[in-house]
């Protein structure tokens, strides 16, 4: 085949204790997955219909690499969340399976131009630039489901500079792993190299230049970016 341009290279994630690494396909996001996170953001915690957004395989940084502090922007907030790598795909997976398509597990940080964010959730638009912008989701290293199982509880925490910000338990979201796959896979086609973050606990706050992240969801792997 004959591209008219030059094809964008894949984007990959490394896989902790193997050469290959996981092709990714798309990146979708739970929105305020727990409840205390919810109410910090003005929300409301009850167990609602979850809501969904995505962002792109190029805005991904791996092998702890430094954030970009982004343009457009004066509040940049950090996010920690779990990440889930999926190996199958479908429409309407039930939740008898659901656990069957995962791959394995990841720390990540979805990077969120808050202001631009806050300004689009006022006149009711999409997300987009608040969250899918260039250099928003560092992730760390995806360990398998056959190393890591399938975590339902365990800490999960960032520091900035060494100060504790964000501390949370897995065993807090609101709605849970195989619930998300099944009522995703109801709206879209997933697809084996899909990425989902699942949300993030309590404590977001904003980075500035020099900052460095370091955070470790127990069980499952660590992540670290510095803001540059």
């Amino acid at each position: 085949m004959k591209y008219a341009v030059e094809p964008s290279p894949v984007s990959v994630v490394r896989i902790d204790g193997q050469e290959s690494v996981f092709p990714v396909h798309r990146i979708y996001c739970v929105g305020r997955n727990y409840a205390a996170h919810a109410i910090e953001m003005g929300g409301d915690p009850t167990r609602e219909e979850p809501f969904f957004f995505q962002k792109n395989p190029d805005n991904l940084i791996v092998e702890d690499g430094d954030f970009p502090y982004p343009a457009k922007s004066n509040d940049v907030h950090h996010e920690i969340e779990l990440v889930i790598a999926l190996k199958e795909g479908g429409s309407d997976i039930p939740l008898s399976r659901a656990l069957d398509c995962i791959f394995g597990y990841a720390a990540g940080l979805d990077m969120t131009r808050r202001d631009l964010q806050g300004e689009c959730k006022k006149h009711g638009r999409p997300w987009e630039i608040g969250k899918a912008f260039e250099h928003s989701l560092p992730i760390g290293r995806l360990v398998p489901a056959t190393r890591c199982g399938h975590p339902q509880e365990g800490r999960i925490w960032l520091k900035v500079d060494g100060e504790l910000k964000q501390d949370g338990n897995l065993d807090q979201l609101i709605w849970k792993v195989p619930e998300i796959i099944t009522i995703l896979s109801g709206f879209f086609t997933l697809k084996p190299g899909d990425l989902i973050m699942t949300g993030t606990p309590a404590g977001v706050a904003a980075v500035k230049r020099g900052n460095v992240l370091q955070g470790q969801i127990e069980g499952v792997g660590s992540i670290r970016t510095k803001v540059v």
